[in-house]
């Protein structure tokens, strides 16, 4: 579509050469997450290691990681690489998932709290790397170290304090010690605790990445460790410069930069970067939609809703109102993502009910509501003329249906596709429709996070509400695509209609 800005069109074509080379379960671009807490757990696994043989003095940290890594290359070796790249790899990721939600426009509105937050855990794990260098007590870690206090010492808070702990006479092991903690205990936590908060606001998180995805990256990691070992340069001399350093440009970037500005400079840069990214959702700011209302005398309290919920907006509590049913449900407005999600769990939207007056539901969606959408499908159904009728249900995220409308196929397009409730599909074939093809956003993607995965859930049966066995599935089918995949769209499109031409009239069964 031309409407598509370039960076996002650029990502998309990215993104789809990926679905090509691993399809969309094992597709990296998907999995960028649990890939990041996936090599967490490789760099804590081998630092636990590491730290079994590591020396926490002056003298001995040099000699114990070479003891490792050529002593015992066998395995302290291959652990010290995997600790390297494993958290090299991190820094990737998490660079990939920035750009991605930023390409994607997936940091804004009712997200802003998971990029502003996800901000500074991106300190905290580069910090962590540095504190890293520092003790394998090398020339590199010197020079990492030499710098960092140039840095800290131009801080008002500790104003040329640190810098005099790198005076031969006044570097010690306590100094070393304190490094270590820092390092192996307060830093991870830290970490931790940002990680939790950054994904605080959703639901269904997850930190496993895709087994093979796993497996492979896990592969790959050890042959490099095996090609391209990791190594330390010459032990650190307060009395030498070094001649060459290989920097780790994924942790150490803003060091060369104080061989032609001031720390303070460096300082300016480096917060005024973190400051932009901090306010980039609102520039400009991007408005959610209303947040969904549930109606009492229309819910049972079952929490289908609350569970599929991916923001954690729903939460199941005590009645209020006196009814028969013990429980019901309550939306935190600050939290919805106004994806309509809740409306095709619920089991009372459910088109059949209520036919001769409005149609209403435990949980609606003020902006789209069921009694709107069934009014929509009835409307419709009304204006398909063709021997094939077909009618195409979309989602405001991805590719725009309406592109996709003739005489013979009608469109509607909902919030998000996990908005559909399932026996709408069978109400459409019912009153008029041929075939109904489904589309949304791209398998193993979407805006809502869990909107086609439920969909799909329901459509198989494993999830409520289900699309029910008696359904004519031929006549169904799903097809995703983003905003750039019109083309693929409308060739599924016209092979469906093909399909759906050979088969017999649908059934009149009752609903």
């Amino acid at each position: 579509m031309s409407s598509v800005n370039p960076i996002r069109r650029f990502y998309l074509f990215i993104e789809e050469w990926f679905n090509i080379s691993f399809g969309p379960t094992w597709n990296p671009l998907y999995n960028l997450g649990t890939l990041t807490f996936y090599f967490f757990w490789i760099v804590l696994v081998t630092g636990i290691y590491l730290f079994i043989f590591f020396d926490t003095s002056l003298e001995g940290a040099y000699n114990s990681v070479e003891y490792l890594t050529h002593e015992q290359w066998y395995i302290g070796g291959i652990m010290r690489s995997l600790h390297r790249y494993a958290s090299d790899a991190a820094i990737v990721t998490i660079l990939l998932h920035v750009f991605r939600e930023f390409a994607l426009d997936r940091y804004r509105g009712f997200r802003w709290f998971s990029w502003v937050t996800g901000v500074p855990t991106l300190w905290f794990v580069i910090t962590l790397g540095i504190t890293g260098y520092w003790l394998v007590w090398d020339e590199l870690a010197l020079y990492v170290a030499v710098l960092s206090s140039e840095l800290m010492d131009s801080l008002p808070i500790v104003a040329g304090s640190m810098g005099m702990n790198f005076l031969e006479s006044q570097l010690n092991d306590r100094f070393f010690t304190l490094m270590g903690f820092l390092h192996f205990l307060g830093q991870p936590v830290l970490l931790v605790f940002a990680l939790w908060i950054h994904v605080k606001r959703l639901a269904h998180v997850e930190v496993s990445a895709p087994r093979c995805l796993a497996v492979g990256s896990l592969i790959a990691l050890i042959a490099l460790s095996l090609i391209f070992p990791a190594e330390s340069h010459a032990p650190a001399d307060l009395q030498k410069v070094p001649a060459t350093l290989n920097l780790d440009w994924y942790y150490l970037n803003v060091y060369p930069l104080l061989d032609f500005w001031s720390a303070d400079q460096v300082w300016m840069l480096t917060l005024g970067v973190t400051f932009f990214l901090m306010i980039m959702p609102w520039l400009p700011i991007k408005k959610t939609g209303a947040a969904a209302k549930v109606d009492l005398n229309n819910c049972n309290g079952c929490g289908q809703c609350a569970d599929d919920c991916p923001f954690d907006a729903i939460t199941v509590q005590a009645r209020t109102d006196g009814a028969r049913w013990k429980e019901e449900v309550t939306v935190e407005e600050g939290l919805c993502a106004a994806c309509g999600i809740c409306v095709g769990s619920c089991p009372s939207s459910n088109p059949y009910r209520k036919k001769d007056k409005k149609l209403e539901t435990g949980i609606d969606m003020p902006q789209l509501s069921i009694d709107e959408i069934r009014n929509s499908a009835d409307a419709v159904l009304s204006t398909l003329s063709g021997e094939t009728k077909i009618v195409v249900l979309g989602c405001d995220q991805a590719f725009d249906v309406n592109e996709m409308k003739s005489p013979d196929v009608g469109v509607m397009s909902f919030l998000c596709s996990g908005m559909i409730p399932p026996t709408l599909i069978e109400y459409l074939i019912k009153h008029g429709a041929d075939g109904v093809f489904v589309t949304g956003c791209r398998y193993g993607d979407c805006y809502f996070r869990y909107g086609n995965i439920w969909l799909d859930a329901r459509f198989s049966g494993e999830r409520k509400p289900s699309l029910r066995a008696r359904a004519d599935r031929s006549r169904i089918t799903l097809f995703r695509g983003s905003e750039t995949d019109g083309k693929k769209l409308n060739r599924a499109l016209a092979e469906f209609k093909k399909s759906i031409s050979e088969l017999d009239p649908p059934g009149q069964d009752d609903g």
